[in-house]
């Protein structure tokens, strides 16, 4: 993987962060199901931030523009999660990789090169297809109604665009471009912008 100490440093940063984020998002999905169980929906309950345990991989990339980064932050950010509270345990690990390796993906395909929004959208929906694949076998989705099956797909699918595909682009060039990320190469590329105008 070839990483400087001030890539280690990011990874680790990231997986601190996004295991907090990760961990709120656990016991709002959580919330949410109690809410949505009375009425039969409580299978849906995660479904709405689903695209939040995404992030990490797609933002870490972005910025270190690396082979691996994606899939070490999600798994370091899954371990966190669990030591801090997660109620389901250490199999968050397994999650954290099945993540990753959609975001891996999606980067790869473009050599690591392209880190526009096509990239990450495309990311955001390798994560859902294999994240629900993942899910699917563990909760016996065969057992489910097929129009629960969809709304768990598309549910997942639109909140992986939205906070995966879009707001991982948003948030990293936004640093990028206040200067918060000059010591990595997506900082460089806007420092080289700023530079030529």
């Amino acid at each position: 993987m070839n990483l400087k100490l001030k890539d280690i440093l990011m990874v680790a940063i990231c997986a601190v962060l996004f295991g907090v984020v990760y961990l709120g998002m656990t016991y709002f999905g959580s919330f949410l199901t109690t809410v949505l169980t009375p009425s039969g929906l409580g299978i849906l309950g995660y479904e709405p931030v689903y695209g939040v345990w995404f992030m990490a991989a797609v933002f870490t990339t972005m910025v270190i523009q690396k082979p691996g980064v994606g899939v070490v932050t999600e798994m370091l950010a899954a371990i966190l999660e669990v030591l801090m509270g997660n109620m389901f345990g250490p199999i968050i690990f397994i999650s954290g990789f099945i993540q990753g390796i959609g975001s891996e993906i999606a980067f790869a395909a473009g050599k690591y090169k392209n880190y526009s929004y096509r990239t990450t959208i495309t990311a955001s929906v390798l994560c859902t297809v294999f994240t629900f694949i993942w899910t699917g076998v563990r909760q016996n989705y065969l057992t489910f109604e097929p129009g629960i099956l969809v709304a768990i797909f598309m549910i997942r699918l639109a909140s992986s665009i939205l906070f995966c595909g879009i707001g991982s682009k948003l948030l990293a060039d936004g640093l990028a471009k206040a200067g918060v990320l000059k010591a990595y190469p997506l900082g460089q590329k806007y420092l080289d912008f700023e530079e030529e105008a």
